[in-house]
């Protein structure tokens, strides 16, 4: 727990970089007052009272329990799909891909869960639980800021939209049916460039909001130029968290089931580097074509 508190200072004595005056308790207090829902602000009063209090937790909620439930009748009638380990396995993911998600992965299976107790923290009862489970979400923002831009440099120039996406959305990727087509993908499908750009891009944006609402009180010049008062700030912080949270805790989700039950033995892939010849040819055609031309295999 002591380490805990150490890393909290450094983000506090890091925060001061920005935050040398006060834009809620200091000179600043009483315009930032005068200035809720008055002209000139982003009315965002009761927009974020009638979400945070009718919308946002029901739609976790669904979330939460729906995505599940379709991937548990998915397994029951589909069932997961299952490729020959006595083929060639093809080195696929490098020692750096593989550091690097890991971190990710790690900063994921903390922010997520915690991100929910906190979304339901009334249920409960607040205290210490929803105290401690806000300081792991924090600790563990840490380790996806490490992540987030190496993984975005690494794959982004294989995760740009080509037309097999298209063709891939129109047959879901071919998990509706249990026959073993090849699919046109690349070496990334459409559905793991979707969870590629909400982790990256949007992940980027729910840190800075997340930082925001974190440290509440700091003030940014540029921000002031827009004639953004802190409260509309805040508001629009968290309207703009939690729905990418959403996106986030669905996509997650998906992202797991497909790794760890749709297809078996994937899982793998990440932790040794090497996937399935098979699995490469079916899921990944354009990819194993590739491969095939260049001779890699």
């Amino acid at each position: 727990m002591r380490f805990k508190y150490i890393i909290l200072i450094l983000i506090a004595l890091t925060s001061l970089a920005f935050a040398s005056e006060s834009a809620i308790f200091g000179k600043d207090l009483i315009p930032n007052i005068l200035a809720y829902d008055k002209e000139g602000s982003l009315h965002l009063g009761k927009w974020f009272t009638l979400l945070q209090s009718t919308y946002f937790k029901p739609i976790f909620l669904g979330v939460l329990l729906g995505v599940p439930a379709l991937f548990f009748i998915h397994y029951k009638i589909i069932g997961p799909m299952i490729f020959s380990h006595d083929r060639k396995k093809i080195y696929v993911f490098s020692v750096f891909n593989r550091a690097i998600h890991t971190i990710a992965a790690i900063s994921f299976i903390l922010l997520i869960p915690t991100g929910v107790v906190m979304v339901f923290g009334d249920f409960f009862r607040g205290g210490e639980f929803v105290r401690i489970n806000k300081d792991i979400h924090a600790i563990a923002t840490l380790l996806f800021v490490i992540s987030v831009i190496p993984m975005l440099i690494m794959w982004f120039k294989e995760m740009l939209p080509t037309s097999d996406d298209i063709k891939w959305l129109m047959i879901l990727g071919g998990y509706l049916n249990k026959r073993k087509d090849p699919i046109p993908a690349g070496k990334f499908n459409a559905g793991q460039k979707m969870w590629f750009y909400v982790c990256t891009f949007g992940g980027i944006v729910m840190i800075a909001t997340g930082a925001i609402m974190f440290f509440q009180d700091f003030k940014i010049d540029f921000i002031a130029s827009l004639g953004l008062s802190q409260i509309d700030l805040l508001r629009l912080s968290a309207i703009v968290h939690n729905v990418l949270g959403f996106a986030v805790l669905a996509l997650f989700m998906t992202h797991l089931y497909m790794s760890v039950f749709a297809i078996k033995g994937a899982i793998h892939s990440i932790i040794t580097g090497y996937k399935e010849e098979e699995e490469i040819e079916i899921l990944h055609s354009s990819f194993y074509k590739k491969l095939n031309k260049d001779k890699k295999i």
